[in-house]
C-alpha cells in the first residue's frame, strides 16, 4: 500500500512538472525575443507559484501558524485553479496557431504580390549591365583596355559581408543579425516576428481566458450559495408531515480562505427559506477548533422549528472530529453519531462518515444497526449520511430518503465525470430500489474557492405525503 501511494505521488509530481515546464514554453520562452529582463521575470513567476502552491498544501500538514497558512493559502489554491483552466485554454491555442500562422502568411503573400514579389520571397536586385543586356543596349564583345587601365578584381566568394554572388543589397551576415530580425525559421519557413505574434496573441488569450474563469469561480464561492428547492414524496410520510421543510448545507469547509464571514452568509441564507429542520450533512471544517472555532460561531444563529442536526464528514476527521462535536453542541448544533431522533411523521437518523472507520470511539464508522436497527418500519426515515457511497447500506435498512453532500457536484470542470466515477450520484435527486438519495453540490469549496459548472447551494427539501 505505502509502494502504491509513493507512486501516485511521483506520478502526480511528474505531471505537475510537466504541465509547468509547457506552461513556461508556451507563456515566457515562446512570448520572448530572446534572453532578457521579461524572460527572467516570467521564469522567475514560473518557479515561484508552484513552490508557493506545495508550501501552502504541506503547511496543512506542517503544523505551521495558521496566519502563514492563510498566507500561503490564497495564491497557492488559486494558482491551482488557474493552472488548470490556462492550460486546458492552451491546449486549444494549439489548434488555433496554424491557422494563424497561416493567415498571416497568406496576408504577407498578398502584400508580397501587391510589390511585385513572389509571396514570402524578396524581390531579386536588377543591375545595371543586367538590365542593359536585357534590352540589347550593351555589346557583348570583350572590351580592350590600355596598359594604364586598371583592372579590379572579383571579390572572392563570402570575402566580405554582403558582396558574394548571392548577397542582396542591405544584407548583413548572420552573426551582426539582431533576435529580432525577420528571417525565416530553418525548416519551417515562418518568420520570427509572425511566430513571435502568434505565441503573444495565443498566450495571452489562454491566459486571460484562464484568469476570467478563475475570477468568475471565484466570485460564485466567496458571494454565497444559492438556494434551491425539491420536493420528495415518501409514501411511508402522514400527511400531518405533508410540506415539511428540511434545508440541507453540506461541504461549508471552514478554512485559511473561507471564514467567518462565510459561515454567515449561509446562516441568512438558510434563515431566510423559513426551515422546519437544518441538516449539515458533513465537511463543515478544514482545521482545528483553536483556529476555526470563532469562524464557526455564527452557527449558534441558525433559526428552525425543530432544531439543527449533523454528521461528521471525511475532512472532520482529518480536524479533531471529537472536539469539533463538543464544539458544536456548545452552540446548540445536535450531533447524530450512528443515533436517530424521532420527529413529527417521519424518523431522522445520521451515521459518521465511512472516514472513521478506526479513528477511536469518537470517530466509529457508520453503523447503520445502531442507527436504523430498532425503529419502526411503518414510519418514514430520512437519513443523513456524508458521502452517497452509503446508499446501498441505506437501502438494505430500509431508508426511505438519504441525504448526501461529499461530491461538491464535481466543483471543477471537467470534475464531474471524475466524480461520477467514484460516487453513484454527483448531484440531484436519483432513486436506488425504494429508496431516494439527494446529493447536495455543497456551500463552500475545497482547496481553490472557486467552482466552475457546479455552483454552491442550500437545498430546500419540501417533504410530500402521497
Amino acid at each position: 500500500m505505502a509502494v502504491l501511494v509513493v507512486a501516485i505521488v511521483i506520478a502526480v509530481l511528474t505531471l505537475l512538472a510537466g504541465v509547468h515546464r509547457y506552461l513556461w514554453v508556451r507563456l515566457v520562452r515562446d512570448t520572448t525575443a530572446g534572453p532578457g529582463p521579461a524572460r527572467r521575470i516570467g521564469t522567475a513567476v514560473a518557479f515561484a507559484l508552484p513552490l508557493i502552491t506545495f508550501s501552502a498544501l504541506l503547511s496543512r500538514r506542517g503544523g505551521v501558524p495558521f496566519r502563514i497558512e492563510q498566507i500561503l493559502a490564497w495564491p497557492g489554491y488559486l494558482w491551482l485553479a488557474c493552472l488548470l483552466y490556462i492550460t486546458l485554454a492552451l491546449l486549444v491555442g494549439e489548434a488555433v496557431r496554424p491557422l494563424l500562422r497561416r493567415v498571416l502568411e497568406r496576408g504577407a503573400g498578398g502584400r508580397d504580390a501587391e510589390d511585385g514579389a513572389a509571396p514570402g520571397r524578396a524581390p531579386e536586385p536588377v543591375t545595371a549591365c543586367r538590365a542593359a543586356a536585357d534590352t540589347g543596349s550593351v555589346d557583348p564583345a570583350p572590351v580592350d583596355r590600355g596598359p594604364g587601365d586598371a583592372v579590379t578584381p572579383a571579390p572572392a566568394t563570402g570575402s566580405e559581408p554582403g558582396t558574394g554572388p548571392e548577397s542582396r543589397p542591405g544584407d548583413r551576415p548572420a552573426a551582426e543579425a539582431g533576435p529580432d530580425e525577420d528571417r525565416p525559421v530553418p525548416g519551417t519557413g515562418a518568420h520570427p516576428s509572425r511566430r513571435l505574434f502568434v505565441a503573444r496573441t495565443v498566450g495571452l488569450a489562454a491566459a486571460a481566458a484562464g484568469v476570467g474563469t478563475v475570477a468568475y469561480g471565484a466570485h460564485g464561492v466567496l458571494d454565497g450559495p444559492t438556494v434551491k428547492r425539491t420536493r420528495v414524496t415518501l409514501a411511508k410520510l402522514p400527511p400531518s408531515a405533508d410540506g415539511y421543510r428540511i434545508a440541507v448545507v453540506s461541504d461549508i469547509h471552514l478554512g485559511p480562505m473561507l471564514g467567518r464571514s462565510h459561515t454567515r452568509r449561509i446562516v441568512d441564507t438558510i434563515n431566510g427559506t423559513r426551515p422546519d429542520l437544518v441538516a449539515i450533512v458533513g465537511d463543515l471544517v478544514d482545521g482545528s477548533v483553536a483556529d476555526l472555532g470563532p469562524a464557526a460561531e455564527p452557527l449558534a444563529r441558525l433559526r428552525s422549528r425543530h432544531g439543527t442536526y449533523f454528521v461528521t464528514g471525511n475532512h472532520e476527521y482529518y480536524s479533531g472530529a471529537g472536539e469539533w462535536v463538543d464544539h458544536l453542541r456548545d452552540l446548540g448544533v445536535h450531533p447524530l453519531e450512528n443515533a436517530r431522533v424521532e420527529l413529527p411523521g417521519f424518523d431522522l437518523a445520521g451515521v459518521n462518515d465511512v472516514a472513521a472507520e478506526g479513528e477511536g470511539p469518537t470517530g466509529a464508522g457508520p453503523d447503520f444497526r445502531a442507527a436504523l436497527g430498532d425503529r419502526d418500519p411503518a414510519r418514514a426515515s430520512v437519513l443523513l449520511a456524508h458521502q452517497p457511497v452509503v446508499i446501498h447500506d441505506a437501502v438494505q435498512h430500509g431508508v426511505d430518503l438519504q441525504l448526501s453532500g461529499h461530491t461538491h457536484g464535481g466543483q471543477l470542470w471537467p470534475g464531474p465525470y471524475l466524480a461520477a466515477l467514484a460516487n453513484p450520484t454527483v448531484a440531484g435527486l436519483e432513486r436506488y430500489g425504494d429508496t431516494q438519495l439527494y446529493v447536495t453540490r455543497g456551500a463552500g469549496a475545497w482547496g481553490p474557492p472557486v467552482r466552475v459548472g457546479a455552483e454552491s447551494d442550500i437545498t430546500v427539501v419540501t417533504l410530500k405525503s402521497p
